[in-house]
């Protein structure tokens, strides 16, 4: 609580809004864990609002902040749509598709990761599940299957860039360093390990970030987290960023 009161900034003390290139148009969306319906429910909610807005050169850039799998029941089909993308979208690493990528490369030291979404995803890709403290060829022929079922799933998790900076906007899944948010620091950008939250963003970027599930995103003038749990609260959220930020959300009922 001290280190909240300690690190918060008066409006002006903030300066000026922090914003995107100027011809960049940014639609940032927060984790998915495997809701493919809710993805495609945003997909509709996103292009209807670009379709709405008048055509002032700016252009559309879809950026997704990871943690596409586990949890949720179709992380499977989440990747193929991801895929199909192309360069038409930046696709941001979480630390689900690292624990998802250690668990393939060494099933045995990482078998934390069914525990921690992986059995759902497993059944997406329709590989039997292991029992977590069975005989230790059962994970490597687990693991082995997954692999060969991911086919250019896994190809494509291990290219993810870390971060996307656009103008003063900066997007990263867990957060950054605010000692030097700048690095490629993989504690800090994938899993939250330092005081970013806990000082409530940084002075130089807007940092755009996921990672910590709540009912509602959170917005200042220094970070917006848009991850609202979709994987058990049935809402995916956007932001949807230029001169401003609006927040497009979609609610589907679980089950």
């Amino acid at each position: 609580m001290i280190r909240r009161f300690l690190h918060r900034r008066t409006p002006r003390e903030l300066g000026p809004p922090k914003l995107p290139a100027p011809d960049e148009r940014l639609y940032v969306v927060g984790d998915i864990h495997g809701r493919f319906d809710l993805l495609k429910a945003l997909m509709a909610k996103l292009a209807e609002d670009h379709d709405s807005l008048p055509r002032d050169g700016r252009k559309p850039r879809l950026i997704f902040l990871g943690d596409y799998v586990d949890r949720g029941d179709r992380s499977r089909d989440v990747l193929e749509a991801l895929v199909h993308f192309g360069d038409d979208a930046i696709m941001l690493k979480g630390n689900h598709e690292v624990a998802l990528l250690n668990f393939l490369d060494d099933p045995e030291g990482n078998r934390s990761w069914l525990r921690f979404g992986g059995l759902q995803t497993l059944a997406s890709y329709h590989v039997p599940i292991p029992s977590v403290n069975g005989p230790r060829h059962k994970l490597r022929d687990t693991a082995a299957q997954l692999r060969e079922h991911m086919g250019r799933h896994a190809d494509f998790l291990r290219t993810l860039p870390l971060s996307y900076l656009s103008g003063n906007v900066l997007c990263t899944h867990a957060g950054v360093d605010p000692s030097n948010p700048m690095k490629l620091d993989e504690e800090a950008m994938l899993w939250g390990r330092s005081e970013f939250v806990e000082m409530d963003g940084v002075d130089d970027f807007l940092v755009v970030h996921g990672h910590y599930d709540a009912p509602e995103p959170v917005v200042t003038q220094r970070r917006i987290c848009l991850d609202t749990g979709a994987y058990y609260s049935g809402r995916l959220t956007a932001a949807r960023i230029d001169d401003g930020v609006k927040l497009i959300s979609v609610d589907v009922m679980n089950g």
